[in-house]
C-alpha cells in the first residue's frame, strides 16, 4: 500500500510538472472556455446597425438635367458637395504622387517610380489612366487643378453599369465601341441613371481598379483580384459574404476623401492604437480592432505580436481562388507567328506568352516571402543608378530587427526582365501604347524607337544603348485572411528545414537556430525543474512513511 502511495506521489509530481511547462498564466481548460480578447474587441468594434442615408439622389433636381459627359455630372455634384473636389485634389488617388516623399525623389506612378509590370505611365497615359479618378489625363497637359475633371461616379455610382474605356484617358466611351485589347463592347453611360444612384463606395467600386491593376485581373496584387468581389469566409474572414461581409471602407476609413492605407514610403499608421485607446483611430491595422494581445490568455502567439505581423500567421497563402502573375519577361516580346502577333495560354488558363508583352509565369496558392517591415517601402526612381550585374530590386520593404515599429510581414515578390540604359545605368521607360504609325512599341515592335519616345515623354535622357535586366517588385499581403483553423502552424516557422522564416535574420528562432549555450541552459532548467519536483515528491513520500512508521 505504501509503495502505491509513493507511485501515486511520483505520478502527481509529474502531472504537476505539466503546469510548470505551460505558458505563463495558462490553466488547462481555461483557453477552451474563454473567447479570445481580440475576437471580442473586434466584434465590439464592428457591431452596430447598418449605416443610414439622409438623401435620395434620384430626387435631386441637379441630377435630373440632361448630361453629355462626366465633367457635367461632376459640376452638378459640386453644386451641393462644394468642397469635395478640393479634397480629392490633395489625395494620392488624384495626384498618383506621395505628397510626403522628398522633392528630389517623388514617389508614385505620376512621378518617377518604376515597376516590372507595365513599367511606367509616361507616354502611356491614355491606357494607364483608365484607372484614374478623373477625366482626360492623356498627357502632361492634364490640368490637375480643374475641379470638373474629378470623376465622382467611379467611386460612388451603384448601378454597376458605369465603365471607363480602357484607353480613354479616364473617360467612358462616347459611343458603342469594341476595345481590341479585351474584345468587350463599351457603351456610353446612362448619365442620369448612374448619377442618381450614387452612395457610399462598395468593394465593387474599389475593385474596378484595385482588382485589375497592372493591366488586368489577377496581375498585380496576389491578395486582390476579382475573387474578392464576393468571397466566402474561406477566402477572407472579413470580406466573406457568408460572414462579416465587410466593404473595403470598413478598414480603409476616410477623412476628407483621404483613404487610410500605405502610400509608397508613407506607412498606413505610425502608431499602433486600438479603438479602446482612441475611438477615432483609423481601423487600418489589425491591432485597431483586435488589440496587441488578440489571443486567449496563455496562448504563446500573444508573445509574437511585437515582432510578427498578424498577416504572417493568418495569411498562409495568397492567390487561393485565382492564380496571380509572378513573373513578366519583356525581353521575349515581339515574336510573331506567320507575321502576326499571337497569344498562348498555359495550364492555369492564363496567358503565358503575348507578342505585345512577352512571357508570363502564373502561380496559385503561393506562400508569401517574409521581410522585416515597418510600414514603409522604398524604391528605385528612374533617375537612380542601378547595378545590372545582379537582379535590381525596384522596391523593398523598410525595417530592421531593432526597429520597434518593424514586424516580420508577408509579401508577394514579382520578378521581371525589362529594359535599362547600358551606358547611363538607369531603368528605362518604354512608350508602349499608341495608335498605328506612332512610336509606341505595340505599333512598331521596335524597342529602340519605343524607348527613345518613352524617355523623351518622361523628360529623361537616353544613351541609345539598352539591354534587359532582372528585377523584383514587392507587394505587402494583407487581404485573404484565412479562418483561424487554416493559420500557419508553429512548426512551419520553427524548423531547421525549409521553414517559412528561413531567410529572416536578426532574431533567434527556436527550432530553426542552434545555440549550444542557450540550449544547454534551457535543458538544464527543464531537467533541474523535473529533478526538483521528483525529489520533493519523494521527500514528501519518505516523510509520510516515517510518520506512519
Amino acid at each position: 500500500m505504501k509503495r502505491v502511495k509513493i507511485t501515486v506521489s511520483i505520478l502527481l509530481a509529474l502531472w504537476m510538472l505539466g503546469f510548470c511547462v505551460l505558458p505563463s498564466g495558462a490553466t488547462p481548460g481555461a483557453a477552451e472556455s474563454e473567447q479570445a480578447p481580440g475576437r471580442g474587441m473586434a466584434q465590439q468594434a464592428t457591431k452596430g446597425a447598418k449605416r443610414w442615408i439622409t438623401a435620395d439622389h434620384s430626387k435631386h433636381e441637379a441630377l435630373k438635367q440632361p448630361f453629355a459627359s462626366g465633367p457635367e455630372v461632376t459640376k452638378a455634384c459640386l453644386s451641393c458637395h462644394s468642397e469635395a473636389a478640393a479634397q480629392i485634389h490633395k489625395t494620392i488617388h488624384w495626384t498618383w504622387v506621395d505628397s510626403a516623399s522628398p522633392n528630389d525623389k517623388p514617389m508614385g506612378k505620376g512621378a518617377l517610380t518604376v515597376n516590372n509590370y507595365c513599367v511606367s505611365i509616361h507616354g502611356n497615359e491614355p491606357r494607364c489612366t483608365s484607372c484614374h479618378i478623373g477625366y482626360g489625363w492623356k498627357d502632361k497637359s492634364f490640368d490637375f487643378t480643374d475641379a470638373s475633371k474629378v470623376d465622382c461616379l467611379v467611386c460612388h455610382e451603384q448601378t454597376g453599369t458605369y465603365k471607363k474605356h480602357p484607353a480613354g484617358a479616364g473617360n467612358p466611351a462616347k459611343e458603342p465601341v469594341v476595345f481590341p485589347g479585351d474584345g468587350q463592347k463599351y457603351l456610353p453611360p446612362e448619365w442620369n441613371q448612374v448619377a442618381q444612384s450614387v452612395g457610399r463606395p462598395t468593394r465593387e467600386n474599389c475593385g474596378v481598379c484595385h482588382f485589375y491593376g497592372g493591366g488586368g485581373d489577377m496581375v498585380k496584387h496576389g491578395d486582390l483580384d476579382s475573387s474578392m468581389t464576393k468571397p466566402n469566409k474561406a477566402l477572407d474572414v472579413h470580406m466573406g459574404i457568408d460572414g462579416k461581409n465587410f466593404d473595403c471602407t470598413r478598414c480603409h476609413t476616410t477623412a476628407a476623401h483621404q483613404v487610410a492605407g500605405r502610400i509608397y514610403s508613407t506607412p498606413a499608421a505610425t502608431e499602433r492604437k486600438t479603438l479602446a485607446q482612441d475611438d477615432l483611430t483609423p481601423r487600418i491595422t489589425c491591432e485597431s480592432c483586435h488589440t496587441a494581445t488578440p489571443h486567449k490568455p496563455g496562448v504563446k502567439a500573444n508573445d509574437h505580436t511585437d515582432k510578427v505581423a498578424c498577416q504572417t500567421c493568418h495569411i498562409p497563402e495568397f492567390a487561393r481562388a485565382l492564380p496571380t502573375k509572378m513573373r513578366w519577361d519583356w525581353s521575349t516580346a515581339g515574336q510573331k507567328k506567320d507575321g502576326k502577333p499571337y497569344k498562348e495560354k498555359g495550364p492555369l488558363g492564363t496567358p503565358v506568352y503575348d507578342t505585345q508583352k512577352g512571357n508570363f509565369v502564373w502561380e496559385k496558392n503561393v506562400k508569401p516571402q517574409y521581410y522585416w517591415y515597418n510600414g514603409s517601402i522604398d524604391a528605385v526612381s528612374l533617375k537612380d543608378p542601378i547595378d545590372p550585374t545582379q537582379p535590381v530590386a525596384l522596391n523593398w520593404p523598410v525595417g530592421r530587427p531593432d526597429d520597434p515599429n518593424a514586424r516580420i510581414a508577408p509579401f508577394k515578390v514579382h520578378t521581371g526582365k525589362q529594359p535599362y540604359d547600358t551606358v547611363n545605368k538607369t531603368m528605362l521607360v518604354p512608350h508602349l501604347f499608341g495608335p498605328p504609325g506612332s512610336d509606341a512599341y505595340w505599333a512598331k515592335y521596335d524597342w529602340k524607337v519605343a524607348l527613345e519616345s518613352g524617355q523623351k515623354k518622361a523628360g529623361l535622357a537616353f544613351s541609345g544603348q539598352f539591354d534587359f535586366v532582372e528585377t523584383s517588385y514587392v507587394f505587402p499581403t494583407t487581404h485573404m485572411v484565412a479562418p483561424k483553423e487554416k493559420s500557419v502552424s508553429c512548426n512551419e516557422c520553427h524548423t531547421k528545414e525549409d521553414g517559412r522564416l528561413a531567410a529572416i535574420q536578426g532574431v533567434y528562432l527556436p527550432g530553426r537556430d542552434g545555440n549550444r549555450i542557450i540550449e544547454f541552459m534551457g535543458w538544464a532548467a527543464v531537467l533541474g525543474s523535473f529533478a526538483g519536483v521528483v525529489l520533493h515528491a519523494l521527500g514528501r513520500a519518505v516523510s509520510r512513511r516515517r510518520k506512519e512508521g
